[in-house]
């Protein structure tokens, strides 16, 4: 293993992968799905908040936080425009 890298780290890197392939997924579709794109960034906030609670960085912690909140809120405006569009198609 190399020097100071862990599982936490290995975590960590796994959600900055999730976060920058959202980002790539965003700047690369012509119509980006929410669901891939809020739930892939949710992913990525959660494991690097994994990692962040072992290597304690906090202005870190706190953007993971706001991260993961802007999902969660870009989710919850998703499911509520899914339903909308299927209460209109009725």
């Amino acid at each position: 293993m190399i020097d100071g890298l862990d599982i936490y780290s290995i975590v960590g890197f796994g959600g900055m992968a999730c976060i920058i392939g959202a980002y790539f997924y965003l700047t690369a579709s012509e119509k980006p799905n929410p669901f891939i794109l809020h739930g892939t960034n949710l992913a990525g906030a959660a494991l690097l908040t994994v990692s962040l609670v072992v290597h304690t960085n906090l202005p870190s912690l706190v953007l993971e936080g706001f991260w993961a909140a802007i999902a969660i809120w870009g989710l919850a405006k998703a499911v509520r425009e899914r339903r909308a569009q299927k209460v209109g198609r009725l």
